[in-house]
């Protein structure tokens, strides 16, 4: 069953109202913020191993323990800042994840500098299929693999596959010229 389906049959009301919220207006938009964009890459590396619930139940602890997923002070993260985040219970806390959120944000800073933003970064590269984004999310990142990388790029719109055909939300986003459109 497609996630578009499922929520509809989710229970209780408020489980259900958290993942349509994020179905409807979050899931396959296309986001043109880099803060914005690297936050989504650090709930999804996040969510390796548990439920999307989770990690959308703990979205604003994400935001708020890492500095509302600001690149830049991400990645002049101290020791301190690594403890802190390892012992904050509002979010996971897992070294390699954490790890990987501070040092993939030490990337994005190079690639800015390369490329203007980590949007364009991923414009340079579309398109691609999955396999090709994820031989290059590994040897770019940290802790990009397979279904990582997948869920971010759908997540984002460079991927189709975020919501079924017949979902009325996939009509919204094809509004938006979300990168997919682009592939013949």
């Amino acid at each position: 069953m497609s996630y578009c389906k499922a929520i509809e049959t989710m229970q209780p009301e408020e489980r259900k109202a958290l993942h349509k919220n994020y179905h409807d207006n979050h899931y396959g938009f296309p986001i043109h913020n880099d803060d914005e964009l690297f936050g989504r890459l650090i709930m999804e590396i996040n969510q390796a191993g548990l439920s999307w619930e989770t990690i959308l139940k703990k979205e604003e602890s994400f935001r708020k323990a890492y500095s509302s997923f600001s690149i830049e002070k991400i990645a002049a993260y101290s020791e301190k800042d690594r403890e802190r985040l390892l012992s904050d219970p509002g979010i996971i806390r897992n070294k390699l994840k954490v790890n990987a959120a501070i040092e993939n944000a030490k990337t994005i800073l190079e690639l800015k500098k390369e490329f203007g933003s980590f949007e364009k970064w991923l414009e340079h590269h579309h398109p691609k299929t999955k396999e090709e984004w994820v031989k290059l999310f590994k040897k770019t990142f940290r802790f990009t693999g397979g279904e990582i990388v997948g869920e971010f790029l759908m997540s984002i719109g460079f991927l189709k596959g975020a919501h079924s055909d017949d979902c009325k939300i996939n009509e919204k986003i094809a509004a938006t010229n979300p990168k997919w459109k682009e592939v013949k």
